[in-house]
C-alpha cells in the first residue's frame, strides 16, 4: 500500500482538473482537514455538498425554503485552516508537504514553482502552520513533559547566541543584533546512535540561578551530563545527583582522559542556526521562541509519528481546527 506522502503527491502533482480537485477534497475530509458535515446556520439541518462553477468547484448548500427565504451557502473551507485564504487547495497542500519536510526550499523557489505569488503569502501560510506546531508541542509539554536522560541516554548541554546577521555586514543595527538573550540547549542522545531530542529555552543570563532549574526540571537524576567548563555548572550538577563530565575547549575539543566532548550539540547548533537564519526566524524574541519550539516539534513529535512529520502535521492541523 502506498504511504501517506505518496498518496498526497499523487493528488497534487501533474495536471489540475475538476475531477482531481474533488478527489483532493474527499482526501482532506477523510483526514479531517475539511469538515465532513455542516449544519445550516438558519434551520440547523444538515447541509449538502453541491457542484459549482467557481472556486473549489463545490460548496455546502441548504435549499430548505420552508425554513428560510433564500438558499444558504457556505464555503467547503468553512472552519478549516484554509478558510481565510484564497490560495488554491492544490497550492496549499504542496506548501504543507514541503513545510513538513523542514521547509528546505527557498521562498523564491516556491514562487517559481507556482505555489504562491508573493513572499507575503508564503509568510502568512508559514505562520499558520507554525502556530499549529507550537500549540502541539506545548500541549505535549503540559501532558507528558519533556524529560531527558536515564540509563540509555546521556545529555549534552550548552548555550549559544542566535543573533540576526546583517547581509554583507551592511544595514541598520536592528534590535535582534543587540539581543542579549541566550538560547540554552539540552540535547538527549541515545547511546547506540539513535536520534537525539532537544529542549531549547531562551534565558536572560547564563547564571547558575537560571540554568540549574531548567536542568533539574528536564533531566532525570543520575543521568550522565556532558558540558564545557562554564562556571555555572561547576560542582552544581554533581550536587544534584548527576554524573558530570567536562571538556576544556580552550585546551582541547575532546577530553583525553574521559573522552568527553560536546560535538553533538555543537553540530546541532549549526543546523538550527542555519534553519532559523534561512527562515528569518530571529528577528524578534517571540519569533525566535516559536522557531525553537518548531524545532522541538519536529524532533519530539514529527519524527516519532508512524507517517513521519507529514502525518503528524496533518494530525495537529485537524486537532486545532476541529
Amino acid at each position: 500500500m502506498p504511504g501517506l506522502a505518496s498518496e498526497l503527491r499523487n493528488l497534487i502533482e501533474g495536471k489540475i482538473s475538476s475531477r482531481k480537485l474533488k478527489k483532493l477534497i474527499k482526501w482532506l475530509q477523510k483526514r479531517k482537514l475539511l469538515k465532513r458535515n455542516m449544519k445550516c446556520s438558519v434551520c440547523h439541518h444538515r447541509m449538502k455538498i453541491e457542484d459549482t462553477s467557481r472556486g473549489d468547484k463545490c460548496q455546502w448548500i441548504c435549499r430548505r425554503r420552508a425554513n428560510h427565504k433564500e438558499i444558504v451557502r457556505k464555503s467547503i473551507r468553512q472552519w478549516s485552516i484554509f478558510s481565510q485564504s484564497k490560495m488554491a487547495l492544490f497550492s496549499w497542500m504542496k506548501f504543507l508537504y514541503r513545510f513538513a519536510q523542514g521547509l528546505r526550499l527557498r521562498q523564491v523557489d516556491m514562487i517559481t514553482d507556482g505555489i504562491a505569488g508573493s513572499t507575503a503569502t508564503l509568510s502568512k501560510m508559514s505562520s499558520l502552520l507554525r502556530d499549529v506546531c507550537v500549540e502541539a508541542i506545548e500541549r505535549r509539554r503540559r501532558k507528558k513533559g519533556q524529560r531527558l536522560g536515564g540509563r540509555r541516554e546521556f545529555v549534552v548541554i550548552d548555550e549559544s547566541h542566535f543573533r540576526h546577521k546583517r547581509k554583507f555586514g551592511r544595514g541598520r543595527m536592528a534590535g535582534a543584533w543587540k539581543r542579549k538573550n541566550w538560547v540554552f540547549g539540552m540535547l538527549g542522545v541515545k547511546r547506540k546512535g539513535q536520534r537525539s531530542r532537544p529542549v531549547l529555552r531562551l534565558v536572560q543570563r547564563r547564571t547558575r540561578e537560571e540554568l540549574m532549574p531548567l536542568i533539574v526540571h528536564h533531566v532525570r537524576r543520575g543521568t550522565c551530563v556532558l558540558s564545557d567548563e562554564w562556571r555555572a555548572y561547576r560542582q552544581a550538577l554533581t550536587a544534584f545527583g548527576y554524573r558530570h563530565y567536562t571538556v576544556n575547549h580552550s585546551v582541547e575539543y575532546v577530553n583525553a582522559d574521559t573522552g568527553c566532548h560536546t560535538q553533538h550539540i555543537e553540530r546541532a547548533w549549526r543546523t538550527y542556526k542555519d534553519t532559523i537564519t534561512r527562515l528569518r526566524g530571529n528577528r524578534t524574541e517571540d519569533l525566535l521562541r516559536d522557531h525553537l519550539l518548531l524545532i522541538e516539534w519536529y524532533e519530539w513529535l514529527g519524527k516519532k509519528h508512524h507517517n513521519g512529520p507529514l502525518g503528524r502535521l496533518l494530525h495537529d492541523v485537524a486537532k486545532k481546527y476541529k
